[in-house]
Parts: structure tokens; sequence; C-alpha cells
């Protein structure tokens, strides 16, 4: 992985001037063409086709069962802004820092829209100062089950951290280690589609599974 890396945006299978082409002259056939055979004129797979008239129907608000580009850009864009990793280094596990994290969450989020944190089923995430201002902010408390931490989410990000900040590595000290750790998240934060980081994620998830044999959302087979 080369901290800095530009991921370039996948080529194209069709260029759009040939959507283009294609949507108009289906618009503009009386009657309308089969699509099949419109698609092999075209030297197009008729799916796609199929696809992009559809997306046009919902541009030109004729269908409302397929998000417009407007929709799918600015889903894409939230996902940008919400796809954020940030990190605190503390000596230890406390009360004191998780109230201080859940309402450093919060901040993020002054117009009172409601939050939800999965956290793991640690007493110190729970207790009742902490219920207590969660209850006033409207923070909901996803606890995990007890022993399966390993089912938050976030674990899978662990994963890309170990391989790009602690494996083979040899700090001299804590304070070394932890500034690594947030370089990586800057650079992470920038890179989030990198296929490295994409790539430990999923040796991550499947490291989990292996070690689990179980996969989240599915029950456990019963032994013979």
């Amino acid at each position: 992985m080369t901290v800095g890396g530009v991921l370039g945006a996948a080529p194209k299978k069709y260029p759009d001037e040939l959507r283009r082409r294609a949507v108009r002259l289906y618009r503009e056939s009386d009657p309308k063409p089969v699509i099949k055979r419109l698609a092999e004129q075209l030297g197009v797979h008729p799916e796609a086709l199929r696809n992009w008239i559809k997306q046009d129907q919902a541009d030109q608000g004729e269908r409302d069962d397929v998000p417009t580009i407007a929709e799918l850009e600015e889903l894409r864009r939230l996902r940008r802004e919400n796809d954020q990793l940030w990190g605190v280094n503390r000596r230890r596990k406390g009360a004191d820092h998780t109230l201080s994290a859940l309402k450093s969450i919060r901040e993020k989020r002054p117009d009172g829209a409601p939050i939800y944190v999965i956290l793991d089923n640690l007493s110190a995430n729970k207790t009742p100062a902490i219920r207590a201002w969660a209850a006033r902010n409207k923070v909901e408390l996803c606890l995990t089950p007890t022993s399966a931490s390993w089912a938050n989410p976030i674990e899978a990000q662990f994963g890309p951290l170990r391989t790009f900040t602690m494996a083979n590595s040899n700090h001299p000290n804590h304070t070394v280690l932890a500034r690594t750790l947030q370089k990586y998240l800057r650079w992470r934060n920038a890179n989030a589609r990198h296929p490295d980081v994409l790539a430990a994620q999923r040796r991550e998830r499947a490291r989990v599974r292996s070690e689990r044999q179980q996969r989240w959302g599915r029950p456990r087979t019963k032994a013979a």
C-alpha cells in the first residue's frame, strides 16, 4: 500500500454517447422495439439497455421504483461523508472515556437526530450515568451480546489497521504508535475504497468467521 496513492475510477463498459443514443432510439420508436432486438443492433447487453431505459424513465419522473441519477449521486456523497473513521488512544478502558466518546459523537449531529451507537457489552459502557445521558440526548446504546464483540461491524476495520500500522513493526513507544495509527486513519478516510483496504477488510471478516464458525445473521448449524 502506498500512502497517499490515488485510486482511479473503474472504466465504463459502454461509452456515455452510446447509452444516450440507445435511450433516444427507444424513446423515438413507435411502436416500441423489443429490447433484446434493439440491444443486438446496438451491440450491447439486453439487461444493460433495459437498465438504461429504466434509469431514463426515473430521471424523467415517469417511475418511482428506481432512484434518479441525482438521488444516486446524493447517496454516493453521503456514503463518502459517513464512511469515516476516527480514534482516540487511551491507556485504559473506563466509563469516563466512553462518555467522552459518546459526547463527541453527539456533537457531530447537533440537529438532535437519533444516533445509534454499537458498543461492546462492557460494564464501562453501560453505567447508570452513561444510560441517563444517552436517554437525555437521543443516543441509543446498541450493546453486542456477551462474548460477541466480533459481531460489531467495526471489527472488520481492525484488520487493515493491524496490516498497515502494526504488522512487522517495531515502534519504540506508545506515543509513536499512536501517531502512526492517526496517520493511517487520515490516509484511510481519504482512500476508503482503496483495493488494499477492502482486501484487508475481507480477510478480517473471513478470519472472524473461521475462528467463530459463525457468520453474523445466520444460525449455527447443529452437529450431526
